[in-house]
């Protein structure tokens, strides 16, 4: 077996994880065209055992989007391609997703108004939708969008779904009659009817979820959903259960399909955009975190930029096969990794062999019973739900627990579309609420410890009468300044003796616009009507990079407040001003060059931030 260094060479990426050439672009092209003999055997191992798993998953991913089972044979085989051309993950599948097929359903079923021939016409175009949004994105490089959910707000996410395909599933593994859409109404039917299941199709289906548990648990290698399947085709044909009322999966049509298309009204195609940037964050994020979790696994990087022209290309192509949206599948991904799969010719190899089923051996697929499908798709849902990831978060961190929670309940009761902006919302809730109130200290002095330290989490250290030390652990935005400013009014009225100068350590601070400097220069002009100097130290230089540089220019020119380079130098300034019984309202500026500039810099705040 080679090296992975060598792997790394025949791929294109070099020691420090960058790419040239046909590597940057193409990837797995670049994959194939410095391809090893010696890789073939594991990566025909591993194609073929994908193709054996992805068919079964794809006809029943198409029964839970509402689809014929054709289309999702065509969802699974049309992105295998693209993505082995243009995917820098050499182990990711795509295909068929539980979320993103739940969210077709919630997407196009409100929009078809109970018509199965809207419904199948507005499928590809929803497709199409989300490849070209996939293409903008990587237009404008927004890989970094794979970071934007947290994975708590996700968890809870696909937690809701998994709960919402379960239960929409349990119909059709027991037999009986379902006509409501949502979840709380679904297990109240469940109740009132189950005593009206199908004996034959409960009986059938129970039997084979048991069996492919007992598979997934035991013979992890075997391709449990084929097998399944398999099981399920050969009991319909033996106990001849058609006839007993068990229902099937119906002819499939052996070929490629033909591409058709229909217009819509602008309204629907507004919808389709909302749905379509909806099952792009949600597919995106979760296709990603796949991609970096087995990268990890064998030591390479994703790039994420490079994953959305990869996921672009591949929906424009299911898009253009009359197919559902696809993106990273875990279940098919673990496959590939664990037979050993070397480069992204894996996916090729399991697209052929699934194109060949598709042209020569579609008569056993009408036999295939519902009940069989929604066994594969319970499976799979479970595996979606992770119980272990919220036990451990909880107590963790309690607060992004209960979002988690949050998310989860949002979904189950809002549905699964709105669940996306309610993850959205949440987010970003998160993300202004630790950046609104972030974590600030008085800091002090600690014997026999280099550097000030915050007092609280060092009650021995002493801070110097007279000086406060405040740091401030976070940007200073339009949104958090006058906390900032009510927290350093709290800090100096709980100093004894009184505070003379507030000296703020800007370290922390990357990031400053123009309502924190005005509000700053209403808090010093505030204290200085108190007798209170209020300085600043240790600023970074890029901080002016957000203002205009002639009014920074004259900002220096008119420069009142107290700037340092170090803590050490204010507390040393602070000392000798104390020595001489002097404040210096305005100390003389020192030039970046000075070799005296350690004693102390004098300008005002905006200008030290120019020059850190």
């Amino acid at each position: 077996m080679p090296s992975r260094a060598a792997t790394d060479s025949a791929v294109g990426h070099t020691g420090d994880g960058g790419r040239s050439g046909l590597a940057r672009w193409m990837p797995g092209l670049a994959a194939l065209l410095h391809y090893e003999p010696s890789w073939l055997p594991r990566d025909l191992a591993a194609g073929l055992s994908v193709a054996a798993i992805a068919l079964p998953v794809g006809i029943a991913y198409a029964e839970l989007a509402g689809v014929p089972a054709a289309t999702g044979i065509y969802a699974a085989i049309f992105p295998l391609v693209p993505y082995a051309l243009l995917g820098s993950s050499r182990q990711l599948i795509l295909g068929p997703d539980a979320a993103t097929c739940i969210m077709v359903a919630a997407s196009l079923g409100p929009l078809a108004h109970g018509d199965p021939a809207r419904y199948l016409a507005l499928l590809p175009v929803l497709t199409l939708i989300t490849g070209a949004l996939y293409v903008v994105a990587a237009l404008a490089r927004l890989g970094f969008f794979a970071n934007f959910l947290s994975q708590p707000i996700l968890t809870g996410y696909l937690n809701g779904v998994a709960i919402v395909i379960i239960v929409g599933q349990l119909p059709k593994l027991l037999g009986y009659p379902s006509e409501a859409d949502d979840v709380l109404p679904r297990l109240l039917e469940l109740v009132q009817r189950v005593d009206q299941s199908h004996l034959a199709a409960a009986a059938l289906g129970l039997f084979l979820l048991v069996g492919l548990v007992a598979l997934r648990r035991f013979a992890p290698a075997l391709p449990a959903p084929l097998l399944v399947v398999a099981a399920g085709i050969a009991a319909v044909a033996a106990l001849d259960l058609k006839s007993r009322g068990v229902a099937l999966t119906g002819p499939v049509p052996a070929g490629l399909p033909v591409p058709s298309w229909a217009w819509f009204d602008a309204q629907t195609y507004r919808s389709l955009f909302g749905d379509a940037a909806g099952i792009l964050l949600i597919s995106f994020t979760s296709g990603v975190l796949t991609a970096k979790s087995f990268a990890r696994r064998n030591r390479y990087e994703i790039d994420a930029n490079q994953e959305l022209w990869a996921l672009g290309a591949a929906n424009l192509a299911v898009g253009l096969g009359q197919g559902f949206p696809v993106t990273g599948a875990d279940s098919r991904t673990a496959v590939n990794d664990a037979m050993g799969g070397r480069t992204q010719l894996v996916g090729i190899v399991a697209a052929i062999a699934m194109l060949l089923v598709l042209l020569t051996l579609t008569a056993p697929l009408a036999l295939v019973p519902t009940t069989a499908l929604a066994a594969v798709i319970l499976v799979s849902a479970a595996g979606l739900f992770d119980v272990a990831g919220l036990r451990q978060l909880l107590p963790m961190s309690r607060r992004e627990g209960l979002m988690s929670i949050a998310t989860t309940v949002g979904v189950l009761v809002l549905g699964v579309l709105p669940g996306v902006v309610l993850a959205v919302v949440l987010s970003l809730f998160w993300l202004l609420a630790t950046a609104m109130r972030p974590k600030d200290a008085v800091l002090g002095r600690l014997p026999g410890l280099e550097g000030f330290h915050s007092i609280a989490d060092y009650p021995q250290a002493e801070t110097i009468p007279g000086l406060l030390l405040y740091r401030f652990s976070a940007n200073l935005l339009f949104f958090n300044i006058d906390y900032f400013s009510e927290r350093v009014r709290a800090a100096i009225g709980n100093a004894a003796p009184p505070v003379e100068w507030v000296i703020v350590d800007l370290s922390p601070t990357s990031l400053v616009d123009a309502t924190a400097v005005q509000r700053f220069d209403e808090l010093r002009e505030e204290l200085a009507a108190r007798g209170v100097a209020l300085g600043t130290a240790r600023a970074k230089r890029q901080l002016s990079d957000r203002f205009q540089t002639r009014w920074a220019a004259e900002r220096r020119a008119a420069g009142a407040t107290l700037a340092f380079p170090t803590l050490r130098s204010a507390v040393r300034a602070f000392e000798e001003a104390k020595a001489s019984k002097k404040t210096p309202e305005r100390p003389s500026r020192l030039r970046l060059d000075d070799p005296g500039r350690r004693r102390i810099t004098g300008a005002n705040c905006l200008a030290e931030w120019e020059s850190g």
